[in-house]
């Protein structure tokens, strides 16, 4: 049985297209950090008049929650975005989608559901065994 060729890195067409999944999620992203970011600088109004009509709902929801509670979903959005852009880096120096353990592609079914992964399943499932 002839052994397939592994491929050691994903072309240019599926880097722009994980490049437009992520820019989008980016996007997003930021929209809702803003969000949070006003609902924790607001003090008692928490105001949607200035809003664009698409993050009302959000804004709404959003306006239930505690400063605290919205200074930590910032803070993980934060970080979220921050990952994100890091992923955009990584694109461009077309190691995208490469684990950082065992230096296999990473399916591109995760990519597209996890844009930002570093890691194939078996690869942090293997970390998660070891306690890192």
């Amino acid at each position: 049985m002839a052994e397939e060729k592994q491929q050691l890195r994903y072309s240019d067409e599926e880097l722009q297209e994980f490049k437009e999944i992520i820019l989008d999620m980016l996007e997003k992203a930021r929209a809702e950090y803003k969000t949070l970011r006003n609902i924790i600088s607001h003090e008692g109004s928490n105001g949607i008049d200035d809003t664009a009509p698409m993050f009302t709902a959000m804004e709404e929801g959003a306006a239930t929650l505690s400063k605290e509670e919205a200074s930590q979903l910032a803070q993980r959005q934060y970080k979220f975005i921050q990952n994100l852009e890091a992923a955009l880096v990584r694109i461009e120096n077309k190691t995208y989608g490469i684990c950082r353990v065992t230096g296999k592609l990473i399916p591109k079914e995760r990519l597209r559901l996890v844009p930002h992964a570093t890691l194939t399943i078996e690869a942090k499932e293997m970390l998660n065994k070891q306690g890192k």
